[in-house]
């Protein structure tokens, strides 16, 4: 029943993982606003949370059994890379626009804040659980 409880939260502490080290990347953007040649950072998660999740698991008797499909969610590499697509209008070559990081960092925010709802809630059902079970 416990396994039942705590399905999803794998799937929520990884977001948690990415959403933070967003956080510190769209932090490091703004902080190099100004830094000639600054090239802004950018996380992937979710793309590789979707791929992940879309296909189908096989399931291994054997240690020895080569994986099929899905990998496990805690798996998921958080990908931080350079942004070199879009193109500079600077002559510094720095591609950091402070309005489009800002706009991030509240959505990351508002994000962070509904995963970690979402968790609290998922450990105060299983709290209730326990006192109710006495």
């Amino acid at each position: 029943m416990l396994g039942r409880i705590l399905a999803g939260t794998d799937v929520l502490e990884k977001s948690l993982d990415a959403a933070l080290l967003r956080n510190e990347a769209i932090s490091q953007n703004i902080a190099n606003v100004d830094t000639p040649g600054y090239k802004r950072k950018t996380v992937a998660f979710e793309e590789y949370l979707n791929d992940a999740r879309a296909k189908i698991k096989g399931i291994r008797t054997r240690p020895e059994h080569i994986p099929v499909g899905a990998r496990d969610v805690m798996d998921i590499d958080i990908k931080v890379s350079e942004d070199r697509s879009s193109l500079s209008m600077r002559l510094d070559e720095n591609n950091v626009d402070i309005e489009e990081e800002m706009a991030q960092m509240a959505k990351n925010t508002i994000k962070y804040y509904l995963l970690t709802q979402k968790i609290s809630g998922d450990f105060n059902k299983i709290k209730s659980v326990i006192k109710e079970g006495r």
